[in-house]
């Protein structure tokens, strides 16, 4: 069980175009960092590369998922019996 320092709202995050992440000004002074990826696959774990701290993002898979195509296969058919 982790224990969070806090937990943020994503728009409270900044975000970063070219790395495709997410960042948040972590008390050490570094910054707590999460991949757009990591969202999408459902992680709500932000960690700062400095020091042990972690959050929890608050945020709503459905916003990562508009983009995402969905795939539908068309229904299998039966073989007809000659």
């Amino acid at each position: 069980m982790a224990v969070f320092h806090d937990e943020v709202e994503i728009e409270d995050f900044e975000y970063d175009e070219d790395e495709e992440k997410y960042y948040y000004p972590c008390p050490c002074g570094d910054r707590f960092e999460i991949t757009k990826e990591d969202l999408m696959n459902g992680e709500d774990v932000a960690t700062c590369p400095s020091c042990s701290l972690i959050v929890r993002v608050i945020y709503d898979l459905d916003d990562f998922m508009e983009g995402e195509e969905e795939v539908v296969l068309p229904p299998k058919k039966e073989l007809e019996k000659v």
